[in-house]
């Protein structure tokens, strides 16, 4: 069975649903940021502080390429992965895709929420987040918008994916 990966911005849902989704059929969950966290042994903020984010893009590039494909994985990938090193076209080539499109003020409440700053391009007490949420938003949707499937909405549902996702997984 293909893998099926999740797209877009950070806190958008991809691990949530994602987790929700390899539950209900019965799939594994992946998430290529902890598969690098695991590889590189050190936090994302660490990798990015000390190697550079080119550094981190060529291993987000590398993880995903090691995902073997028809594995039945539900892959949460990292927000920047489909606009860096062809990977949209990886990705598309090797399962099914699905974006999650969530709008940058929502992502921000979100981001505003979360306990600790575990994003290191996206830091709550940045008073310019919104405008670079936008601006990543504006720049990755060409590649976002390649997915096979669509899934837009404030607070996005397990539901609503698996009714997106019914014609290709069977439940």
């Amino acid at each position: 069975m293909k893998n099926i990966f999740l797209v877009g911005l950070p806190s958008s849902g991809k691990t949530t649903l994602g987790k929700q989704l390899a539950r209900y059929i019965r799939y594994r969950f992946v998430d290529t940021d902890v598969l690098i966290v695991k590889e590189e042994g050190m936090s994302i903020n660490d990798i990015f502080a000390k190697k550079g984010e080119p550094y981190f893009r060529e291993a987000e590039a590398r993880i995903l390429r090691a995902i073997r494909p028809d594995s039945k994985l539900i892959v949460a990938t990292g927000g920047g992965i489909p606009y860096f090193h062809n990977n949209m076209n990886y990705i598309k080539e090797n399962g099914i895709s699905v974006f999650l499109d969530v709008a940058p003020e929502e992502i921000v409440e979100r981001i505003q929420r979360h306990a600790s700053n575990d994003r290191p391009t996206y830091r709550k007490q940045d008073t310019q987040l919104l405008e670079n949420l936008k601006q990543k938003y504006h720049d990755r949707l060409p590649f976002y918008s390649q997915a096979d499937f669509t899934l837009s909405g404030e607070s996005l549902h397990i539901k609503q994916l698996l009714e997106l996702l019914q014609e290709v997984v069977v439940v």
